[in-house]
């Protein structure tokens, strides 16, 4: 899968995460790298780094939230098409700053 210019949007939340409808995720990729950036609602900006392996995405985060705090955990994603040809990206958070694990959706907006 190829996610290279591929922009996100959450689609669900897990009660422990922060992430919202708000939220876009852009997503570059180069060989097996991935590198993103997010920000909306909550999160003034956030960062990915990460690698995918087939339908397999893992990244570490770190984000600044608008209230000034900073915080930051690992991802494992699964992804997959949704019917309409668009990607989903099913992520299994925990933070490493706070206490907390989850999943979120995130949904492929067209461009």
């Amino acid at each position: 899968m190829n996610l290279n210019g591929k922009v996100f949007q959450v689609a669900a939340t897990a009660p422990g995460g922060v992430v919202s409808s708000q939220t876009r995720l852009h997503l570059q990729q180069r060989g097996s790298r991935v590198l993103g950036r997010y920000s909306g609602g909550t999160i003034e900006r956030g960062y990915l780094v990460g690698q995918v392996s087939g339908s397999l995405l893992y990244f570490r985060y770190a984000q600044r939230e608008v209230d000034g705090h900073i915080h930051g955990g690992h991802s494992s994603c699964d992804l997959h098409y949704l019917p309409d040809g668009r990607l989903r990206l099913n992520e299994h958070f925990t933070w490493e700053t706070r206490s907390g694990t989850g999943t979120n959706l995130f949904d492929e907006i067209p461009t």
